[in-house]
């Protein structure tokens, strides 16, 4: 690809590392510069849109970015053509338009070019083509852009006033924390109900009492309390003619039983009963293969088999989108665009992956035609599914190149695009009837297993089956009882989510785009409104309250049906040329209500409380829950002629305080075990007198106290009123002042002796703050750090 005229042509991207692979498909007309993601944003300071002005932004280059934009600039003014190549959603859209409209360069010599994977043929057939920067998707963004600003700087300062200052709220972000603390409280408020079950093991083995082998197997060994695992089980049964059957009916009833005594009626009966099958079905099975990679099913896909969480899976997908260095072969993008919502494979990869399956696999793997899969109805058909760009390069024949992370991500998108144009696996699947007689009428007992007759597929993308293996029967074969027993059961309350559950949750009810579930869930555990304990999230206090003041007052904002018609609506604006400012207009009038009522009604959270089961163990009354800084925690009813209070768990039991052995390091009085924001810790018995604390380690051993501040004699040049001390951290000593928290300044002890040197000829503490990064030495870092932000 050649130009006639001298100039060259300049190309935006976001990152170095596309920049990087792009350059060596364009040659020597074109420059490649990356912009390093936005450059001109809403500033993070006030609302910055003119609600009043048919909701006109003010726009800003970000913190950062004013080296960025000077060099772009001076790289436009150097070129003939400019083409933006940003990311091929509404954000890389939005972006491509604020570059356009910082550079000022001529409309017309201005184009667009997207790519679905930054292969050498895409990136030929895009700047072959070139389009425009497409309005009513950058409308859509800002839109979006300005509906999430409006909700987060008009609702953050009341929950600041409400509840606790920091706060923040989110549009989409909110109503996600709300779908975790219905859940919770699904959960809180699940009763479990009793049943019973009476599963049997039988054997066409006769000869043998394979009773109490099978109890000796199946028992937990004494290293770790764990029995063997389901395909240990399945290996013993197998090799003694064995396998497991659950009680189906008694006579023409249903089993069921809902406690003992039933189950043991119906038990008592069996236990000298006499077992044939009586009935065998055999049918075939046919498992087909899932839909290539989407957004959302990879971010699942991940978290299931990988335990990745959807932020390193965007960023490891990123990485592979963007280019890796494969030695000889340079820089290749080896994945198609991460962030879409379409199951659609263009021709061209269809022919390739279904030429690598005859070649690998045989025709016998290979379906007549293309598998095709629907995509959902909000889906851009232009964009494609998650996929390999070049399905000759298997997993491990660039293994070497990749990280660990990458070559397992890359593995498990190139095999799910592979498997999914194969045919489906093929399953032989038989149930036994088993019966006998009682005196309750005939016992039927009912067994299945299942036998893979053509793997399909699953010989790319393998299944996990558990399926046990029957026995060769016939009708009226007798059976012995290897195990019979009933067993108590419980209901189990609804399962929290996961990552990959709330993701499918969230595609499921419409909240949020393909780009926006990694950023809400990060979100909404930084702001500390949930948090993940075993893989699972779990409602915080905070997240409760906040949920709570915000479904009262904002029943709109909160709700999932208006969130996904929002959603819709932001479609609207990019397919069907819907005015973005009537769309804001019709939200920002019922919210603008629902925000002065707040303002006027919405009480405090720590002035409410909610009754307990508890009295104060001080004066007899009842105790309160109230919210306090960490959390709930129960307080006496006439406080404050009543000052008791004590912590709570999660459930609301009452904490009482426990007197450890450990004495305080400084008054000798027994320490007590508390908890707080960061977890439990030691704190003397003499508090507000004393107030010593001591951290616990994992294993909740009391860790020595920190040292004390050492004194440094040198003046505190930020607030020229304290005075710098030594700290200790996990990485070492360093300089902090004394008046921390006032005063947060915070210097490395590198520089002790140099500031001592100063302060002694008089030039420390200097005047200006910028005097002092010069003696310090320190402007040059402060600006690239700047910069990278």
């Amino acid at each position: 690809m050649t130009k006639s005229n001298a100039r060259k042509s300049l190309v935006i991207v976001e990152s170095p590392a596309k920049a990087k692979t792009i350059n060596r498909y364009l040659g020597p007309d074109f420059e490649v510069k990356a912009s390093m993601g936005h450059v001109r944003d809403l500033p993070s300071k006030g609302l910055n849109v003119d609600i009043e002005n048919n909701f006109e932004p003010t726009y800003d280059i970000m913190p950062g970015k004013k080296r960025v934009v000077t060099a772009l600039k001076a790289a436009a003014k150097n070129c003939d053509t400019l083409y933006l190549a940003t990311d091929l959603d509404r954000e890389g859209e939005a972006i491509a338009w604020h570059l356009g409209e910082i550079l000022g360069f001529p409309k017309e010599r201005t184009y667009r070019v997207i790519f679905n994977a930054i292969t050498k043929s895409a990136i030929q057939e895009a700047f072959a083509e070139p389009g425009r920067v497409d309005s009513d998707k950058v409308m859509a963004q800002q839109a979006r852009r300005i509906l999430d600003r409006i909700v987060g700087y008009q609702i953050s300062p009341l929950l600041w006033k409400k509840v606790t200052r920091g706060l923040s709220a989110g549009r989409v972000q909110s109503v996600a924390v709300k779908m975790i603390v219905e859940k919770e409280r699904e959960i809180r408020g699940f009763k479990a109900e009793e049943y019973w079950l009476i599963p049997a093991v039988f054997t066409t083995d006769l000869s043998g009492d394979y009773h109490q082998q099978w109890l000796d197997f199946v028992a937990p060994n004494a290293k770790d309390g764990k029995g063997p695992s389901v395909e240990e089980q399945g290996n013993w049964l197998a090799a003694h003619q064995a396998f497991k059957a659950e009680l189906h009916k008694i006579g023409d009833q249903r089993f069921k039983a809902t406690c003992e005594e039933e189950a043991r009626k119906v038990f008592d009966d069996l236990q000298h009963a006499e077992f044939r099958i009586a009935d065998i079905e055999t049918k075939e099975s046919v498992s087909r293969p899932s839909p290539p990679f989407i957004t959302s099913t990879l971010q699942q896909a991940a978290a299931n088999r990988l335990g990745f969480s959807a932020k390193r899976t965007m960023s490891i997908a990123q990485q592979l989108y963007e280019g890796i260095d494969l030695g000889s072969m340079g820089s290749l993008g080896l994945i198609t665009y991460m962030r879409t919502d379409s199951t659609h494979l263009s021709n061209e990869a269809l022919g390739e992956v279904r030429q690598y399956i005859e070649g690998r696999f045989g025709a016998a793997y290979l379906p007549e035609k293309a598998n095709i899969y629907a995509s959902k109805k909000s889906a851009q058909q232009a964009h494609e599914a998650v996929r390999p760009t070049d399905v000759d390069l298997a997993p491990d024949q660039i293994k070497e190149f990749l990280s660990n992370e990458q070559y397992r991500l890359y593995d498990l998108i190139w095999r799910r695009f592979v498997a999914c144009q194969m045919l489906p696996a093929r399953w032989n699947v038989t149930t036994l009837n088993i019966t006998a007689p009682t005196s309750l009428g005939a016992a039927a007992y009912k067994a299945s297993g299942r036998v893979l007759v053509f793997d399909g597929y699953s010989k790319v993308w393998p299944t996990n089956s558990n399926e046990q293996q029957l026995p060769d029967v016939g009708v009226g074969r007798q059976l012995a009882v290897v195990d019979i027993k009933p067993e108590q059961h419980f209901t189990k309350p609804p399962a929290r989510y996961t990552e990959a559950s709330l993701i499918k949750a969230l595609e499921k009810e419409g909240i949020g785009r393909p780009s926006t579930y990694a950023p809400i869930i990060s979100t909404i555990q930084e702001r500390g409104y949930v948090e993940q304990r075993d893989k699972k999230f779990h409602a915080t206090d905070l997240g409760e309250v906040v949920t709570g003041k915000l479904s009262e007052y904002f029943p709109r904002v909160m709700d999932i049906a208006f969130t996904r018609h929002m959603e819709e609506q932001l479609d609207k604006i990019e397919e069907q040329h819907l005015g973005w400012q009537g769309v804001l207009g019709d939200f920002y009038g019922p919210f603008k209500e629902n925000l002065e009522t707040a303002q006027e009604q919405m009480t405090h959270a720590k002035a409410e409380s909610t009754p307990s089961e508890y009295t104060c163990p001080d004066c007899g009354k009842p105790l309160v829950y109230r919210f306090g800084k960490n959390g709930r925690f129960l307080s006496c009813s006439v406080y404050p002629d009543c000052k008791f209070a004590c912590p709570c768990d999660k459930e609301g039991k009452m904490l009482q305080e426990e007197v450890t052995e450990h004495k305080c390091p400084k008054c000798g009085k027994p320490m007590i075990r508390k908890n707080g924001r960061y977890g439990a810790f030691l704190g003397c018995s003499d508090y507000p007198e004393c107030k010593t604390t001591l951290r616990l380690d994992k294993e909740g051993n009391a860790l020595p106290p920190k040292p004390e501040a050492e004194p440094s004699g040198v003046k505190c040049h930020k607030c020229k009123q304290g005075e710098l001390v030594i700290r200790q951290s996990k990485r070492g000593p360093f300089l902090g002042c004394n008046r921390f928290p006032r005063c947060r300044t915070i210097v490395g002890i590198k520089q002790l002796d140099h500031l001592k040197e100063l302060q002694a000829a008089g030039q420390w503490p200097p005047d200006r703050l910028e005097k002092a990064d010069e003696l310090l030495g320190r402007t040059k870092e402060r600006k690239t750090a700047g910069a990278k932000k």
